[in-house]
């Protein structure tokens, strides 16, 4: 049996045909590159500016003898029709396939739509698609704020409770019951740690509804909406899916942007990823909305999400008339996939890896920074107060945290117990809230409640499940404003809750529930994370980086500022 070799072209029209003629010949002059590459498929990839190609033509020949040929005809094909080289080609390319298959495929006139694109319809319409993927996200941060919520009281009465007893139990074994070791590992390490586990919930949640929009094929869906928001600042659609990630965590948002085609688009949109608020900088949100907006949780909460995309494509705006001026725009090509039901095993997948890699990547810095915090606080640098036995504003980290206080008093949360909390969101936006928890030490009267066996801790812990199950269940309805089992808030606030309240009172002139609006806002916008300033080093550079630290402080201040002078300008 012998083998037929049949030669295939991709005929383009006359005026391209020209130049890859011309370049196909400068290229058949240097037998280096004829060696390894057919002239005419290196040719087009050329004028297509394949960049690892480029390299290793400059590197063979020095550019003597192709790449001016290159350059012209790059030239004249861009006078010639006004756009990229690149596309004119994939266009031509395309086109010449489309002739082919008309010719060897028959197709009924009006091919019928199937679901996926009747979907399509209503879900990308010009007009209805925006509010649509609001409304769906709106739906995610209901979830997210109604439905963990009685597992964080699960999760927060077992961290304070049985777990705090078996701590103190074990200590005091060795006869170290009421020592400072005790302090360290329940005010802490338990206290710390404890303060950001809380919160796993609120993150499972939030991934869980990510995970169903994705695996149902809607995200790409939300991307082409998104394109024409995009566009406005320079970049595309494809620049908003490194933002869609960085809702999880910047870091792997950061990382994304390596799929865009050019370096300014990479910057750009890197430079705007750490505003999209991610799964860390949620539990302050939850936090402090419980206990300052106690009926509008959800609202507060998607407003902060819808701020942070705002400030990024008004920022966008900015950069594109200044520091990105100059800039080619690429096309943006997305392949829609069909609409299909998610698959239970593959959401679990993406929330397991996703929530076990917080875990793993948070504990270990908040345990140190919880010990470090704690030893600040421990140490005693004015008063009269001793080591493990020292009034906070005392300490170390009081005096420390006391000195840039001053820089947010025209924010509403000039004390040094804010800012003590936003010195530690540089190392991680977690530890905000494992740090306010160490900072309002506040004895909640478990010291004083009835002690319990082992056995009955265990009870406890697994009959609290499952009442936070069945809570969780009667909560589902009231996302969609459907009430069927009477469900009423029952919870009162900690004496925790209730001091941070009365201390942003107290240095806010009166307008708490303001300040801590603006100190959710600059939690949003501030500075992100040590973990996603190395990222950012990785894939923008050392300049870009500095830009991002400071600039996003700098907008951070401004807009909570705003927040909070302009709130009381509104109230009077």
């Amino acid at each position: 049996m012998t083998a037929t070799s049949i030669r295939f072209r991709v005929d383009y029209n006359r005026t391209v045909e020209a130049e890859i003629k011309r370049l196909t010949a400068a290229i058949q002059q240097v037998p280096a590159l004829v060696q390894h590459y057919p002239p005419r498929w290196l040719a087009i990839q050329l004028l297509e500016q394949d960049e690892a190609l480029l390299t290793e033509v400059r590197a063979v020949c020095g550019g003597a003898k192709v790449i001016p040929t290159l350059e012209g005809s790059l030239a004249r094909l861009t006078s010639a029709y006004s756009e990229d080289v690149e596309i004119v080609l994939a266009d031509q390319r395309y086109s010449f396939v489309n002739q082919v298959v008309r010719q060897v495929l028959n197709r009924p006139a009006t091919a019928p739509a199937n679901l996926s694109d009747r979907i399509d319809r209503i879900v990308t319409h010009r007009w209805l698609g925006i509010p649509i993927f609001l409304a769906l996200m709106w739906v995610v941060f209901k979830i997210t704020t109604d439905i963990a919520t009685p597992f964080i009281d699960w999760v927060d009465g077992v961290i304070s409770g049985p777990i705090t007893n078996w701590a103190v139990a074990l200590l005091s074994l060795p006869g170290l019951g009421g020592t400072w070791l005790e302090s360290l590992v329940v005010d802490g390490v338990i206290a710390g740690v404890g303060g950001v586990l809380v919160f796993v919930p609120v993150l499972m949640s939030l991934y869980v509804a990510l995970a169903v929009l994705e695996d149902s094929g809607y995200m790409a869906r939300a991307a082409f909406v998104m394109d024409r928001v995009m566009q406005k600042i320079g970049l595309h659609g494809k620049s908003f899916l490194p933002m869609v990630v960085g809702f999880g965590c910047s870091v792997p948002g950061l990382y994304a942007t390596r799929t865009l085609d050019n370096q300014r688009d990479r910057i750009l949109t890197g430079l705007l990823v750490p505003f999209m608020s991610c799964g860390a900088r949620l539990p302050v949100y939850v936090l402090f909305a419980t206990i300052f907006f106690p009926q509008n949780i959800g609202v507060v909460v998607f407003s902060l999400y819808l701020l942070g995309i705002g400030v990024a494509i008004g920022l966008g705006l900015v950069l594109k008339r200044t520091l990105f001026k100059t800039g080619e725009e690429t096309a943006f090509l997305i392949e829609m996939p069909p609409y299909r039901r998610p698959n239970l095993k593959t959401v679990w997948f993406y929330v397991w890896e996703r929530t076990s890699a917080f875990v793993k990547n948070a504990w270990s810095i908040i345990l140190v920074t919880s010990i470090v915090i704690w030893f600040l606080m421990a140490m005693p640098v004015q008063g009269r107060g001793e080591f493990a036995n020292t009034p906070v504003s005392d300490s170390a980290f009081g005096l420390v945290a006391g000195a840039i206080a001053p820089v947010f008093a025209p924010l509403g949360f000039g004390t040094w117990e804010s800012s003590g909390a936003l010195l530690s969101g540089f190392v991680a936006k977690e530890v905000v809230v494992s740090t306010t928890a160490q900072v309002y030490n506040i004895n909640d009267g478990t010291d004083n409640a009835a002690p319990t066996t082992f056995s009955e801790d265990v009870v406890g812990i697994v009959t609290s499940f499952g009442q936070a199950t069945l809570d969780t269940l009667k909560a589902v309805p009231l996302i969609f404003g459907l009430n069927l089992f009477d469900a009423e808030d029952d919870s009162a606030p900690t004496d925790l809750m209730a001091t941070i309240r009365a201390n942003f009172e107290a240095n806010s002139g009166g307008y708490g529930a303001l300040a801590a609006l603006a100190f959710m806002v600059f939690v949003l916008l501030y500075t992100p994370c040590m973990v996603t300033v190395a990222a950012m080093r990785q894939e923008l550079g050392t300049k870009w980086m500095w830009v991002s630290i400071f600039g996003q402080f700098g907008v951070a201040w401004l807009v909570a500022f705003i927040v909070f002078q302009g709130g009381k300008y509104l109230i009077g």
